[in-house]
C-alpha cells in the first residue's frame, strides 16, 4: 500500500469547518449506514433510550426505531451469539460492548464463531458484524473499564482490528467496517470520544480503508509507531522533540488505524527513511501488539536499522486505580526517554544525509 502523508493540522478546507467531536463522528457513521441500508441493525446495554454511556448511540432509537436499535439484556455472550445469527441471516448488525472488559464473556463466541465462520463454509457464510467496544484508559475509570485488549483480537485469525485516532477516521473507518463482509472489532478510544477537529458531516472527507496506516506527521530523525489514543502522545511527543534546542530530533509520526490488517509497507517505508522506530500503546508490554509490530520491522528493515526498535506500553499489571493511571499510561516524558535510547553515538551516514539521521 501507497503511504498517505496526513498531517494533523487546520490548514486548507478543515480549519473553516465546524468543530465535531470523535462520539459526534461515530453517531453520524452510525445513522447514515442504517438510514442507508435497512439491515444494519444497532444492538447492546443501554443504547436505545439512553443512547450508550458515551452517547453514541444518542437518538437512534427514536430515528430507526426499538428494533433497529435494540436495547438488550445484561449478557454479553448473548448480545454476540444473537448478532451471529443475524449476521448469518443476512443482517449487519453492529454490537456495542459498553466498556473494554465488557466484551470478555463473549470472547467465546468471537473466537470460536465470529472469526471462523467464514472460514468454517469456504466462504458460504460472510460474517459482515462489526463489534464496537469503547477501550483504554485516561477517564478515570477503575478496572473492567479501562482496559486494552487489543492483542486478545489481534491475536484471533479471521477478525480485522481496527482503531481511529481522529474524527474523520470515526466516520470513515466505522462506515468501511460496517460495509465489510468481514467481521471487525471496532476500538474506539474512550478518552478520544471528546477530542474535537473540523469536520463536515454533509460531505465527510475520504479516508484511507482498513489496512491502511497514514503518516500524520513527517520527519527524519525516528519513527512514532502509535494507533488509537497513543497517536496524540506521539504528535505531542513529537512536537516537544523539535522544539528541544538540545536534541532537536525530528520525528516521523505513524497512525496505524489498523491493526489487521497491518500495513507492513507504510510502517517498512518509515523506518527505511529515519532508521529508528518506538511503538507506543497503551496495553501490557509482554505479549502486545508492540512485539509483533518490532518484529516484523525487524524482519523488514533488518539492514536499515541504526538501533534496537524500542515499545513504550503499559506496564505488565492489571489496569490501576484512577489515581494511579497517570503513572501507568504512556506519556510525553515516556517516549522522549525511549528516543532518548536509540543509539544516537551512530556514525553511520545515509547516502546525502549528514551523520546520525537528525
Amino acid at each position: 500500500m501507497s503511504t498517505a502523508v496526513r498531517q494533523q493540522s487546520a490548514s486548507g478546507g478543515a480549519a473553516e469547518r465546524k468543530p465535531a467531536t470523535m462520539g459526534q463522528a461515530l453517531n453520524r457513521a452510525l445513522a447514515d449506514a442504517m438510514a442507508e441500508d435497512p439491515a444494519v441493525h444497532s444492538l447492546g446495554e443501554d443504547i436505545g433510550t439512553l443512547g450508550g454511556v458515551f452517547r453514541v448511540t444518542d437518538g437512534l432509537a427514536e430515528r430507526f426505531g426499538p428494533d433497529r436499535c435494540a436495547d438488550t439484556p445484561l449478557a454479553e455472550a448473548g448480545i454476540l451469539g444473537t448478532a451471529v445469527g443475524m449476521a448469518m441471516y443476512g443482517l449487519r448488525p453492529v454490537v456495542e460492548m459498553q466498556f473494554d472488559a465488557f466484551a470478555l464473556p463473549a470472547f467465546e463466541q468471537l473466537v470460536s464463531h465470529v472469526s471462523r465462520m467464514r472460514n468454517r463454509t469456504r466462504g458460504g457464510l460472510p460474517m459482515p458484524l462489526t463489534v464496537r467496544i469503547p477501550y483504554g484508559g485516561g477517564i478515570g475509570g477503575v478496572e473492567h473499564h479501562s482496559d486494552s485488549s487489543e492483542a486478545y483480537y489481534a491475536a484471533t485469525p479471521g477478525l480485522h482490528v481496527v482503531t481511529p485516532a481522529t474524527v474523520a477516521d470515526a466516520y470513515g473507518l466505522l462506515r468501511a467496517a460496517i460495509a465489510s463482509d468481514d467481521p471487525v472489532v471496532f476500538l474506539e478510544p474512550k478518552r478520544l470520544y471528546w477530542s474535537k477537529d473540523g469536520w463536515d458531516p454533509e460531505a465527510p472527507e475520504p479516508v484511507p480503508g482498513i489496512g491502511a496506516a497514514v503518516v500524520r506527521r513527517p520527519g527524519r530523525s525516528a519513527t512514532l509507531i502509535g494507533y488509537g489514543p497513543s497517536v496524540p502522545v506521539c504528535l505531542e511527543a513529537a512536537e516537544a522533540a523539535r522544539e528541544d534546542g538540545a536534541e532537536g530530533w525530528d520525528l516521523e509520526v505513524v497512525d496505524l488505524r489498523s491493526l489487521v490488517p497491518f500495513d507492513e509497507e507504510t510502517v517498512a517505508a518509515s523506518v527505511r527513511r529515519t532508521g529508528r522506530a518506538v511503538v507506543v500503546h497503551e496495553s501490557p508490554g509482554f505479549g502486545g501488539p508492540g512485539g509483533e509490530i518490532a518484529a516484523r520491522i525487524t524482519e523488514r528493515c533488518f539492514h536499515h536499522l541504526e538501533a534496537p526498535v524500542l515499545r513504550v506500553a503499559g506496564f505488565d499489571i492489571p489496569y490501576p486505580p484512577p489515581m494511579l493511571e497517570r503513572h501507568h499510561l504512556p506519556g510525553v516524558d515516556r517516549v522522549l526517554d525511549a528516543v532518548s535510547r536509540l543509539q544516537w553515538e551512530s556514525t553511520w551516514v545515509a547516502p546525502g544525509g549528514d551523520g546520525g539521521g537528525r
